[in-house]
């Protein structure tokens, strides 16, 4: 029984030998053969010239196979291999590189199942280089784009939910960088801004994990600039009413989303209080909504106090906040800008008060992108289109009181606007004109003129000229002696 035992024994580690002895091949992910060509062989020895990170041998072996084997079935994998290779080497310089190949294999090759791989490590590039949402945005809104580009152009691959939980993730940077900017503009009161901010914000990010702060800022934003038009001082009491109630709608509307689309979140409450003072109808959430949020808030991930602390030290943003369900957006929405709020309010100003001119920006702060008017030009409207040529205002009447502003016009909803950058002089003020400097003489008297001495006419002339020749030298001294006295004394010589 032992002797059986040990010859089976024997059998099975002759037969473990052999089998280990034995060269396999590693099979090709294209064309799925065994085979000895020069092609596959120089394909094979390139990958493993990567698995020993010898990156620059494995390129030069994929190089040489492209270039003498341009039939070959391998050439797309190698050169998809060659974009892997800088990919894994890394660095800015080696990702840039791994950009560029993978981009010219999704041009050669866009119908091969490895185009979607390709797109997707385009995007991981940005992805690996992305920083918080306080410093530069440019990678991640590059990885955006090619996130969005895979989900488009490749909606079948199997690559397509990794591709959306990373935009989902990029995507709350971006709507992070809003917020922040949002809340400023907010902080400094310059509502129009704070506006067109949060609101493209909330369009274009429903799935931020912040929204409800953003909806709650956007209301309040409309608010205060309902108190603003209470405390204009040139807009009638009607016209008043009128811009009030538009604002109110606004407002009401962003308190009403939150309800409405995040009814689980922490100012769900506070858009309650906030439409019950201002007398507007509460909505009530449908159970779908409520299920969704509850879905998403359930799905976020949550950074204890020494991540937090760890992650100053990185460049990395932290995405774990970052929503697991939920599409994300794939097109952005019409981007609302600060110009665009101040014309609407210019806008209903005009129809509340039933078409009148006289509403120059009651928006608040307007964001002036071009250069400060020059000396003596008309201040540009905020409502003007854009290239457009500003109208001058009359000037004050001499002796009189300068021109009164427009009925409707509301400057204290405008911060520094609408006021000129000049100093004008007091009413009846008489300004001397300046000296002129002309290079002919003084005509001759009248008398010496009828004489019709010429000669006398003549002396006379040329004693003018004389005396008027004299007078310029002396001025021309004094100018120079006065500007002697002004250098020494700038020199420190009394």
């Amino acid at each position: 029984m032992t002797r059986r035992f040990l010859s089976l024994v024997v059998l099975l580690a002759t037969m473990a030998f052999f089998a280990g002895c034995t060269n396999k091949k590693v099979q090709n992910p294209i064309a799925n053969v065994n085979s000895k060509q020069p092609d596959k062989v120089l394909f094979d020895r390139a990958m493993d010239a990567m698995k020993h990170n010898k990156f620059d041998v494995a390129r030069i072996t994929l190089q040489t196979l492209i270039n003498t084997y341009p039939d070959s079935e391998y050439v797309a994998r190698a050169k998809l291999a060659v974009g892997d290779s800088w990919y894994a080497e890394g660095g800015s310089a080696g990702l840039a590189q791994a950009e560029i190949e993978y981009k010219d294999f999704i041009t050669f090759f866009p119908n091969m199942p490895e185009a979607a791989e390709a797109q997707l490590k385009v995007a991981n590039i940005h992805y690996r280089q992305m920083e918080k949402a306080d410093r530069d945005f440019t990678h991640a809104k590059r990885a955006e784009d090619e996130y969005r580009q895979l989900l488009l152009q490749f909606p079948d691959s199997k690559l397509v939910p990794e591709a959306k939980q990373r935009l989902l993730e990029v995507q709350e940077v971006l709507a992070e960088r809003e917020f922040r900017i949002g809340r400023f503009y907010y902080m400094k009161e310059s509502y129009p801004a704070a506006i067109a901010r949060l609101k493209s914000l909330v369009d274009a990010y429903p799935l931020y994990s912040q929204a409800d702060d953003a909806l709650f800022l956007l209301g309040d934003s409309y608010e205060r600039q309902i108190d603003r038009v209470r405390a204009a001082k040139n807009l009638k009491e009607a016209d008043k009413g009128k811009l009030i109630q538009v604002l109110e709608q606004e407002a009401g509307g962003a308190y009403s989303r939150i309800i409405t689309r995040y009814p689980v979140m922490d100012r769900a409450a506070d858009a309650k209080k906030r439409l019950e003072a201002m007398h507007q109808p509460v909505p009530t959430p449908t159970p779908d909504a409520i299920a969704q949020n509850k879905a998403e808030q359930a799905s976020r991930g949550s950074v204890g106090m020494m991540s937090r602390i760890m992650l100053n030290m990185h460049r990395h943003p932290d995405m774990s906040v970052a929503t697991k369900v939920g599409e994300p957006t794939l097109v952005d929405p019409k981007q609302t800008s600060a110009t665009d709020v101040a014309r609407q309010v210019n806008a209903d100003l005009r129809r509340a008060s039933g078409g009148g001119g006289g509403a120059n920006s009651v928006a608040g702060e307007i964001v002036n992108t071009g250069a400060p008017p020059a000396a003596n030009e008309a201040t540009p409207r905020s409502d003007s289109a854009p290239g457009e040529t500003p109208v001058e205002q009359p000037a004050a009447p001499a002796g009189g009181s300068a021109a009164q502003p427009p009925e409707n016009t509301i400057p204290e909803l405008v911060p520094g606007a609408g006021t000129a950058a000049t100093t004008q002089p007091a009413a009846g003020t008489t300004i001397a004109a300046p000296p002129q400097t002309t290079d002919t003489a003084a005509p001759a008297s009248a008398s010496q003129s009828t004489n019709g001495d010429a000669a006398s006419a003549n002396g006379s002339s040329q004693a003018n000229q004389a005396s008027a020749t004299q007078q310029s030298q002396q001025q021309d001294q004094g100018s120079s002696s006065s500007k002697g006295k002004k250098k020494k004394k700038k020199l420190g010589v009394f």
